[in-house]
């Protein structure tokens, strides 16, 4: 069940939020579909016009590091690979053509505020993904550092799992673990800065990485949307609460009062939660784009 024109090619993955299709053998095309992911469990409601908000955010944040990392994205004729015009064009504002890699099989996260799970995990042991953090800090607190705090990346429905720098080294490699820490930590300063002077707060992010049969890594999948990062509006951030968000978090919060197990089949979202979910993305959308 899609909601968006199927292309006429192969699909050789089904994500929470985005479908993978094969080109060729070097060439892929991923689709960002309207459905909405919380704790790793799809929900039942799609955001109409989600897909596209969070492709044209991604292929603007992948031309902003191109000093620092590679990144997958390749130029094509979508009419062409398709054979329809018609159709590419109706797709084209929810898909990218990208270069076919290897994923990794972690997500790379970085904090620069305490919030959502790593407040959870600061409360419980004064850490998070083994990185030691000062005592007395309070929900919403600016760390004085951005921190790396990788997890694993699960199957669909399954939770991705917390890990320590020592336990991604020994999935990936020393040396490429290295590598992903920096260009995640310097990819997230860059763009902290940039949203920041916009009015934008990007209090934690997670980024996707692949490499290919040279071993070179590139910056993949979606990159500093609404759905992989926690973005506050800065003239509203206060120490010791939660702060309203530009993203996800907002579905978050409401499922939070629900009766829920955070296990599959996620409940409905009622039409008000949708439109206000939708219309946050479209304030951030204009926040970080608008002059870019």
């Amino acid at each position: 069940m899609t909601d968006y024109p199927v292309p006429p090619l192969p699909r050789i993955h089904q994500g929470k939020v985005r479908d993978i299709y094969r080109v060729d053998d070097d060439r892929l095309l991923i689709v960002a579909s309207d459905r909405l992911s919380a704790f790793d469990v799809i929900l039942p409601d799609p955001i109409p016009g989600k897909g596209e908000m969070l492709t044209r955010i991604s292929r603007f944040w992948f031309t902003q590091f191109d000093d620092l990392i590679r990144n997958h994205l390749i130029e094509g004729d979508l009419g062409e690979i398709l054979g329809d015009s018609g159709l590419a064009a109706r797709l084209e504002p929810r898909s990218m053509l990208v270069r076919a890699l290897k994923p990794l099989p972690i997500e790379a996260i970085v904090r620069g505020y305490l919030a959502g799970s790593g407040w959870k995990d600061y409360q419980a042991d004064g850490a998070i993904s083994g990185v030691k953090l000062p005592k007395g800090l309070k929900q919403a607190a600016r760390l004085p550092e951005p921190i790396f705090t990788p997890s694993t990346k699960e199957q669909t429905g399954d939770h991705d799992q917390n890990i320590d720098f020592n336990r991604m080294q020994e999935l990936i490699g020393p040396e490429l673990a290295i590598r992903v820490r920096d260009v995640s930590l310097a990819i997230y300063l860059r763009a902290g800065a940039y949203a920041r002077e916009r009015g934008i707060i990007i209090a934690d992010t997670k980024f996707e990485f692949g490499v290919d049969d040279e071993g070179h890594l590139y910056l993949i999948d979606e990159v500093l949307t609404p759905d992989s990062s926690r973005f506050w509006p800065e003239d509203q951030w206060q120490l010791g609460i939660s702060p309203p968000s530009f993203d996800k978090q907002f579905v978050r919060d409401y499922l939070e009062t629900l009766d829920w197990d955070k296990k599959p089949p996620g409940p409905t979202i009622p039409p008000e939660i949708i439109e206000q979910t939708m219309a946050r993305y479209r304030q951030a959308a204009r926040y970080l784009l608008e002059d870019a």
